[in-house]
């Protein structure tokens, strides 16, 4: 019962995420960076302040009790993180919801597998879970296999981004995408899957936090939401300063007061949107917390996120007026990810 919960969990959790862009398709008038930040208060701010008051009792003594090097590396990550996550906007505003979650995602999901045992490697006197002992033990080859079909599945995704941009007028793009861009698309997404990774390392900096809320009493479902707190700092640190600058350089400051645009609407449709974010973790954290494999769990939560943003993808007709050549090759190569993502998964189940 206990995987079946934490399977459950990873999936509304990658419901959430692959949903979460849909409220700001709603948002009129505004700038890209004014809806984004504005739901980015929600995500990285107000809701995770309101999810650990909710869980953890006492949440901000222990994060003051908290040592300087937990707070640092978690919140260092955060920063990283937030760099991911900031791009991972761009792709899904110059690519759309199944191509740029796919092709960030994909990289996201290969990252995030390999970096930490590489990092073992290099900088620490840990002899198991390295990318050495990787190569000589059945789970970390299927691992390095799912790295490499990942990238397979990547390279026929951004194939069907090649194909669709030749196939259709640049207003038919722009009646499903309406900034559609695949190359500005294919460098954001490849920077944010390799950055987001840096959410899980973010977890793992920042869980003496965690063991001392379940210490405390806190239900070890809810663990997570203690550093979630912090990381979430970082991120909004990230965006938060690049937003500035955009409505500065753009000068869409005025964004968040003009009365020519429906106000009230934009407000809680970005609102909506970053609650609808933040979700994505909380239900993570839950799913972890079930299942105990931090590098399979996040492998996991990758592949349901990939299935939910490819149907939302279909729905919102984004690939509509594509010929059936193009529309299997996007299909194909996002069943290859899912491929990698259960092959990166299984490889990590075996070496956890």
């Amino acid at each position: 019962m206990q995987v079946i919960f934490g399977i459950i969990y990873h999936f509304i959790g990658g419901f959430a995420s692959g949903s979460f862009y849909i409220p700001y398709k709603k948002v009129r008038g505004w700038s890209w960076e004014s809806y984004w930040i504005i739901g980015g208060l929600f995500s990285w701010l107000i809701i995770p302040f309101v999810a650990a008051w909710l869980t953890v009792p006492g949440f901000m003594e222990i994060i003051r009790a908290t040592g300087g090097p937990t707070l640092f590396w978690t919140y260092f990550w955060g920063v990283l993180w937030g760099i991911g996550g900031l791009t991972f906007g761009l792709a899904m505003r110059y690519l759309g919801l199944s191509l740029g979650m796919s092709v960030a995602l994909g990289f996201c999901s290969a990252f995030g597998s390999l970096i930490p045992p590489i990092y073992r490697d290099l900088f620490t006197d840990d002899t198991t879970n390295t990318f050495s002992s990787m190569l000589s033990h059945s789970g970390g080859q299927l691992v390095l296999l799912g790295v490499f079909v990942c990238l397979l599945g990547i390279l026929i995704c951004g194939r069907a981004g090649m194909m669709k941009e030749k196939e259709l007028s640049d207003e038919q793009k722009k009646a499903s995408i309406q900034e559609f861009n695949l190359v500005k698309g294919l460098i954001v997404a490849t920077v944010s899957g390799i950055l987001s990774a840096c959410f899980n390392f973010g977890i793992e900096a920042g869980k003496p936090m965690a063991m001392v809320a379940i210490g405390n009493g806190s239900n070890p479902l809810f663990q997570n939401n203690e550093i979630f707190v912090v990381l979430l700092w970082g991120g909004l640190t990230t965006n938060f300063i690049w937003c500035m600058i955009l409505n500065a350089r753009n000068r869409t400051f005025r964004d968040y007061t003009n009365k020519r645009t429906p106000l009230r609407a934009n407000y809680i449709f970005a609102a909506l949107a970053g609650t609808t974010w933040f979700l994505q973790f909380f239900f993570y954290g839950m799913g972890e917390s079930k299942l105990g494999n931090g590098a399979s769990s996040w492998i996991l939560h990758m592949a349901f996120i990939i299935l939910v943003s490819s149907m939302w993808g279909l729905t919102l007709k984004e690939w509509k007026g594509v010929s059936k050549k193009t529309f299997a090759t996007i299909a194909t190569g996002i069943l290859v990810i899912i491929l990698s993502v259960m092959l990166v998964g299984y490889g990590n189940s075996k070496t956890d």
